[in-house]
């Protein structure tokens, strides 16, 4: 049995938005008087963005790792119609019903690795499940990382899991090395990947990766020409995760590899 699942919230007010890189997130509140940084289906990369970032939070919350709240975020129709920004207005328009949202992390700063140390372990378990993921953007260029009451805190994961966008190949990918852990900003200090790599896939069964799939909203799985049915491109992220969790030791000796190139 499944108890895995997200809290529903519905969007009662725009705050302001993130304009930060191509999907326009922003800051919104809802009717538990939370505020939330809003994730829009109607966005760029659409569906698939949030599908990612919505399996990648809940795994690395399955692997012990901070990860703000993540809801079900329900826009309503009547949302944002007195919105004066033309290009806010069109989003949010095109994003009527579920979308997803990280609870805001407020006075939050964003992590500098020339200013804050992360330790070995913590270091090895983000670069683990970042392999995993295939998350290509966890860089120095930008990090998704925040410092929130002295603690590290992952946000940002809808740049994994990239094959989706194509589903070219997707069952080779599956089984490959992630060659861009080689530029990713914590694998200086992953000093500890081999014990952490022990700790993980003892953690992580498939059961718990088709508990994080089973809860992806339908709506989200509509409109992908590649699979017949929903029930088939929900099973295909299940098989992507459970083969890649197989056959992990490959993209840990890549990520051992790039960590001793780079020092």
């Amino acid at each position: 049995m499944n108890d895995l699942q997200l809290r529903t919230v519905n969007v009662t007010r725009y705050v302001t938005p993130l304009r930060e890189g191509g999907s326009m997130p922003a800051i919104a509140e809802a009717d538990d008087n939370f505020l939330y940084v809003l994730k829009f289906r109607g966005a760029g990369q659409g569906t698939r963005a949030l599908i990612a970032e919505l399996i990648g939070g809940e795994i690395a919350r399955i692997l012990g790792l901070r990860v703000p709240e993540l809801v079900f975020a329900n826009l309503d129709e009547a949302f944002g119609r007195t919105e004066p920004d033309e290009e806010i207005q069109d989003l949010l328009k095109a994003s009527v019903g579920l979308n997803l949202a990280l609870h805001y992390l407020s006075g939050a700063i964003t992590f500098d690795p020339t200013v804050t140390t992360v330790d070995a372990k913590l270091a090895s378990q983000i670069v683990w499940l970042d392999c995993f993921l295939t998350n290509m953007d966890r860089t120095c260029r930008n990090t998704n990382m925040l410092i929130w009451h002295k603690e590290l805190w992952l946000i940002d994961h809808g740049a994994s899991l990239y094959f989706h966008h194509s589903w070219q190949n997707w069952q080779e990918q599956a089984v490959k090395p992630f060659f861009l852990v080689k530029d990713h900003v914590l694998l200086p200090w992953a000093t500890e990947l081999e014990s952490v790599h022990e700790e993980f896939t003892k953690i992580l069964t498939p059961e718990k990766i088709k508990a994080v799939i089973d809860i992806i909203p339908d709506d989200w799985l509509e409109g992908e020409t590649n699979f017949e049915t929903k029930e088939d491109h929900r099973k295909a992220y299940i098989y992507f995760l459970t083969e890649r969790l197989s056959h992990v030791d490959v993209f840990l000796k890549e990520a051992q590899h790039a960590r001793e190139i780079l020092i």
